[in-house]
């Protein structure tokens, strides 16, 4: 059984694809829990509309504070932090957790556009779906277009994802993919909740990982599962306003990376990761 732990600010049109196909593709029983940053397109009424579990936030807040949250109110020692703007692969959950298993892992990320097999790899899907978001989402941003965009970039997802699996199986390099991210309860202890002073959450709970991995070797650092492919639309409903930071209520308390992990400390921890 899995927490599925998933941070919302509007995109009812994505939030509305998300959920469409993780009932359809999740294999396990679940509990979604909705951390809604105070959505005004009606978002949370949607959420509540399904019986998820929704907690409503008056303000927009970060990205880690929002995943403790749901933490905090998660009833499963399997919890899945997935961005909203995501469609999961058929049986992500059952096949991610295969390979976990099968390597003793307790934090994992499927693979996707941002980390696939090998760096060549991640850039030829990168320039291809920017490629088709560019030449489609130009004309309009909405739910025919959003399909339009994953069939254009895959085709059949479900025989996209087949083939996927039977090249790979449970096959895992060390790296992440921020948009998905499987952590056992049992690595609580270990790593922690999320830092809520860093927005880079995906990178500090990489770096967290493999640097526990270091000094005690109880936990593997964070990996990814090859055989399991989660398609990201990367801001794409932001639009032209891609490049502005959204304002967090808990901005104040937010540092950038570097102020954690000096560049030393960064350069050893990522040593081994695909380049």
């Amino acid at each position: 059984m899995i927490s599925i732990i998933v941070a919302v600010h509007n995109q009812l049109a994505i939030n509305k694809i998300f959920v469409e196909h993780l009932q359809k593709y999740t294999y396990h029983t679940y509990e979604l829990i909705i951390v809604d940053n105070n959505s005004t397109d009606g978002s949370r009424e949607y959420y509540k509309s399904i019986g998820a579990t929704v907690i409503e936030n008056s303000q927009n807040f970060s990205y880690p504070y929002c995943q403790n949250q749901g933490i905090r109110a998660a009833k499963y020692d399997v919890f899945a932090f997935l961005n909203n703007d995501i469609i999961v692969a058929p049986h992500w959950d059952k096949k991610l957790l295969e390979a976990m298993d099968a390597h003793g892992l307790e934090i994992a990320t499927p693979a996707g556009i941002e980390r696939a097999e090998t760096p060549k790899a991640t850039r030829k899907l990168h320039r291809r779906w920017k490629a088709i978001k560019n030449f489609v989402g130009y004309v309009a941003k909405n739910d025919f277009t959003f399909r339009l965009m994953v069939k254009l970039m895959y085709g059949n997802w479900e025989k996209f994802n087949e083939k996927r699996y039977a090249n790979y199986g449970t096959d895992v390099i060390e790296g992440f993919l921020g948009n998905s991210v499987i952590m056992k309860r049992s690595a609580l202890d270990k790593v922690g909740f999320w830092d809520e002073r860093i927005q880079a959450a995906d990178w500090d709970l990489y770096f967290r990982s493999k640097k526990r991995s270091i000094d005690y070797g109880d936990i593997k650092p964070v990996h990814v599962a090859l055989g399991v492919f989660n398609h990201h639309f990367i801001r794409i409903t932001l639009g032209s306003n891609i490049k502005k930071e959204p304002v967090f209520a808990d901005a104040a308390n937010i540092i950038p990376l570097k102020d954690k992990w000096t560049d030393k400390e960064r350069e050893i921890l990522q040593k081994d990761l695909p380049r």
